[in-house]
């Protein structure tokens, strides 16, 4: 054999490992290094109402595709299998073809598809045209269907059919996502979303990442270019550098942009939230109240450790209740935490205006929580702009610390913070922030220097001992919702 025959050999061989390989790629997501750790987190997550808001390139749409492949074929890694139909929605039939379409057929292996309905275009080479239908040969002997649905149809073209989930790429409308709910409800099936979020503070923002309803079935995940193992990173700084602070905020993090910008940018719900643990009483520290009566009443439990940092280790928030149903529950929290007592009452903090009078009684809210077993101090610093910039210190401060943490069963608090947005009078947006006052309330009444006679108190045997509980503790904690 010739040397030019053995290349020409060789080159054939080549050409051949890559056909297969293309048709292998199924079989090699996220089990070849490197491992998309989020992509992975996501397939896990047992939640019927599934979202990633990820950066352009982040590998969002990897998950959906994968996961719809997964169910179509009944054979997903984590989870039980069974014959599952359903939807995949774009915002065109443009889009549809060239992403979440070609993503699909990616990861279907040619034996794997029993047959193909057109909308337009020829079966023979599907991937040039718009698929309506794909018939896929499950594990289980029958076969699974993948519909292929546009919004731009419009609402009436989702009615009808009983599914067993929707995947949304990129974000629908709105009624086109409730229709689409009410298609897997029959069946008990899910609906999950892959979106980069350039819309603003839309249905999404509401419904989804601040879970306003708090909806047990909602969760979601964030992406970036830096979660993507697969990314260049000089790619990355090429496309960061060509790219506003405004658009790398939803291209790269994902993030929702309201055109003002959020007041605690420096808040990661990766970080900043913790699963809740055993807290030493030692920590305990102070209780502190926003009251109201239609609107919510907000009360957080605050302890701090001897570094100084803070945990937000309980909540109470209702709204249209009166103080002795909102004394009655705050003592039922403070009994279970085993949280002190001072001349046989619990002691917190509260906005100034609860010692003012309403006109339609004789006593202060600061009166009515007294007589309820609660001794309330009005006397709190309520400088909105000097106690933010605190605030925002010890969520993250310039040396990248973070300093406050907050038990995940907080989620009105978290919820707060991920919806407070500055509005055009250089203040915020007056808007659900009544946990965010009493958090600020709270640490404001903390003296800077606080933290150097807390450490100066306590012998090197106790501080070692709490540092070191502290550091086993939360290398345990891993954020999930």
């Amino acid at each position: 054999m010739t040397k030019e025959e053995i290349i020409s050999r060789l080159n054939l061989i080549v050409k051949e490992e890559n056909r297969r390989a293309k048709f292998n790629k199924i079989d090699k997501y996220n089990v070849v290094e490197p491992i998309h750790l989020k992509q992975v987190e996501f397939h896990k997550c047992y939640k019927k109402n599934r979202w990633v808001f990820g950066g352009n390139r982040s590998g969002k749409t990897e998950c959906g595709a994968v996961e719809t492949v997964w169910y179509a074929r009944g054979n997903h890694p984590y989870k039980e299998n069974k014959p599952r139909d359903g939807w995949v929605v774009s915002l065109s039939l443009q889009v549809q073809r060239d992403v979440a379409q070609s993503k699909i057929l990616s990861y279907l292996k040619p034996e794997w598809i029993e047959d193909i309905i057109m909308v337009s275009g020829k079966k023979s080479s599907a991937g040039q045209g718009v698929i309506d239908t794909i018939y896929v040969k499950n594990v289980f002997g029958s076969i699974s269907k993948i519909g292929f649905k546009s919004c731009d149809q419009g609402r009436e073209k989702f009615q009808g059919t009983s599914l067993d989930y929707v995947w949304f790429d990129e974000e629908p409308p709105e009624d086109i996502y409730i229709e689409c709910k009410m298609r897997v409800l029959d069946r008990n099936g899910e609906v999950f979303g892959t979106m980069t979020p350039l819309k603003g503070l839309t249905w999404v923002y509401d419904r989804i990442y601040l879970n306003e309803s708090q909806d047990e079935d909602v969760w979601y995940i964030q992406m970036n270019w830096e979660d993507n193992p697969y990314l260049n990173k000089n790619e990355i700084q090429k496309l960061s550098y060509t790219m506003s602070e405004d658009e790398l905020t939803s291209r790269k993090y994902g993030n929702f942009l309201s055109g003002t910008g959020m007041v605690y940018n420096e808040f990661d719900i990766t970080e900043n939230v913790i699963e809740p643990f055993d807290v030493p009483k030692s920590w305990y520290d102070k209780i502190s109240i926003d009251p109201g009566l239609k609107n919510p009443l907000s009360c957080h439990w605050y302890a701090c450790d001897f570094d100084g940092n803070i945990y937000v280790i309980a909540e109470h928030y209702e709204k249209e209740k009166t103080i002795e149903y909102h004394s009655s529950k705050i003592k039922d929290i403070c009994k279970k935490l085993c949280w002190p007592l001072k001349n046989n009452k619990y002691e917190a903090i509260i906005d100034s205006a609860a010692n003012q009078k309403t006109l339609s009684g004789t006593k202060s809210v600061t009166e009515l929580f007294y007589e309820n077993g609660i001794a309330t101090n009005p006397y709190v610093n309520k400088d909105l702009f000097t106690g933010i910039n605190r605030v925002k210190s010890y969520i993250r401060n310039a040396m990248g610390e973070r300093r406050l943490f907050i038990f995940k069963n907080c989620v009105n608090l978290i919820r707060e913070i991920k919806g407070y947005y500055w509005g055009n009078s250089d203040a915020p947006i007056k808007r659900d922030d009544h946990a965010l006052d009493e958090l600020r309330y709270y640490i404001m009444s903390r003296p800077e220097n606080r933290q150097k006679e807390d450490r100066v108190s306590k012998s090197i045997i106790k501080k070692d001992k709490e540092r070191l509980m502290r550091k086993l503790r939360l290398s345990k904690l891993n954020y999930s919702s």
